[in-house]
């Protein structure tokens, strides 16, 4: 069997068992869609099949979007991680918590926007929300537990469109949908579009779902999309284009802040990105549902992974599903490694006389330079460990950028004739040969 036969095997296997009305789903390597298929119905009145062009709510997939608009906005200095939301929305209540915390749900504010909100059936009016947000509790004290919040992203929206000057569907928009020909991403469905579903538990019948349009709270969860369209999202967040986000901004998103689920560490959570441990694989990506939809967009650091897209309101396995998609098209479309060619890169004479291997506390790392960059790695340290990676700081004085003592000062020792003799790093003495602690004073 192919692995596209096997992928469709397994989605049309998944949407029999969970009784979904219509199952859509795609797999992603690198800026590549290598497999995309759909099974079952978008439409059931009007007996409309679905196909990977059938567009579908993503819910909360949403929310991966205004986190990234908060990064981008950070990186063009309107804006810092630790600004407390009430330098940016003044006249807000709750103005404590800081951006960092809303986005990695760590704000303790309540989780939705108010009182009623999933009976109505509707959000507060834009002229509403801020003052609704007075009425919100706080629930817990800030940074002090994971709380999902979805009132916490309807803030950040906020924040984005007073930042950038721009309302946040524009903003993402014109910094995302455009450059990233994500055309079937949307603020409101266009054809063909699913209809969502209520599938009773006990009968075989469906309900057609009210569709829930958010207007102030859109940040938190209104786009809809395609699986094609967020598999080039999913992609781009793995290995995003400098010219539209930062690769370390993106590189912030995936870092844990906090873990969601402390018992067994299977899920943490970044910066609007959730984060899966599966044995020694880390996934990144995030889940979204509304009314008669549900979504999972799931990804490797190294830019492989899975978009499921369904039509309707109940779906247990939802996430445990798309993470396995995730992981079998991580082993049925590994991602090709790099062919090593000599890059002719000559160091600073600097950085020159350092390279070689060196000790420190009884342990060996070896300096080098590879790629234009100068790093340190253990002896001892298994590949998938990265390096420390230093920046000039000064004359015979280096900064950790990144890996091993980030932020920590090196600093070089020269003898009389000008070869370097020692390094302290992090304070620590370095030496060319493993010496006892005290000797080398």
């Amino acid at each position: 069997m192919s692995a596209p036969e096997e992928l469709t095997r397994l989605i049309r296997e998944e949407q029999a068992r969970s009784r979904l009305p219509s199952l859509s789903a795609a797999a992603f390597r690198g800026h590549e869609v290598v497999w995309a298929d759909a099974v079952g119905i978008a439409d059931l009145e009007g007996e409309v099949e679905a196909t990977p062009q059938t567009q579908y709510r993503v819910g909360s997939i949403t929310k991966t979007f205004t986190a990234a608009a908060i990064m981008a906005l950070r990186d063009e200095g309107r804006l810092a991680l630790d600004d407390p939301l009430g330098r940016h929305v003044p006249d807000v209540a709750h103005a404590e918590p800081t951006l960092r915390r809303l986005l990695s749900h760590l704000s303790g504010l309540q989780r939705e926007f108010a009182d009623g909100m999933w009976e109505r059936m509707e959000d507060p009016p834009r002229d509403e929300l801020l003052s609704s947000v007075a009425e919100a509790e706080q629930v817990l004290e800030p940074g002090a537990h994971w709380h999902y919040s979805n009132l916490a992203f309807a803030l950040l929206g906020e924040v984005v469109e007073r930042s950038s000057g721009q309302r946040w569907e524009d903003f993402v928009s014109g910094r995302f949908f455009g450059p990233l020909g994500l055309t079937k991403t949307t603020l409101e469905p266009e054809e063909p579009r699913a209809r969502g579903y209520f599938v009773q538990p006990y009968v075989d019948v469906t309900e057609r779902e009210a569709d829930l349009l958010l207007r102030r709270t859109a940040a938190a969860g209104q786009l809809w999309s395609t699986t094609g369209d967020l598999a080039r999202w999913g992609s781009f967040l793995a290995d995003p284009d400098p010219a539209i986000l930062a690769p370390r901004a993106a590189k912030e998103m995936h870092a844990v802040q906090v873990m969601a689920e402390p018992e067994r560490w299977l899920s943490a959570w970044g910066l609007g990105l959730e984060l899966y441990r599966r044995g020694d694989v880390i996934l990144a990506g995030h889940s979204g549902g509304m009314p008669g939809f549900l979504a999972q967009l799931t990804w490797s650091r190294d830019g492989v992974g899975s978009v499921v897209l369904a039509n309707s309101s109940t779906w247990p396995e939802l996430q445990e599903f798309g993470i396995s998609l995730a992981e079998r098209a991580i082993e049925l479309f590994p991602s090709e490694g790099e062919v090593w060619r000599p890059e002719g890169l000559v160091p600073p004479a600097e950085v020159s006389a350092l390279l070689g291997r060196w000790w420190i506390e009884g342990n060996e790392f070896v300096l080098s330079y590879r790629g234009g960059r100068f790093e340190a790695r253990m002896a001892s340290a298994p590949d998938w460990l990265p390096p420390a990676v230093f920046e000039p700081d000064g004359e015979d004085r280096f900064r950790v950028a990144s890996g091993r003592e980030r932020g920590e000062l090196v600093r070089v020792v020269r003898d009389e004739a000008g070869e370097p003799v020692k390094l302290y790093w992090a304070t620590y003495p370095c030496t060319r040969a493993p010496e006892v602690w005290g000797s080398s004073k």
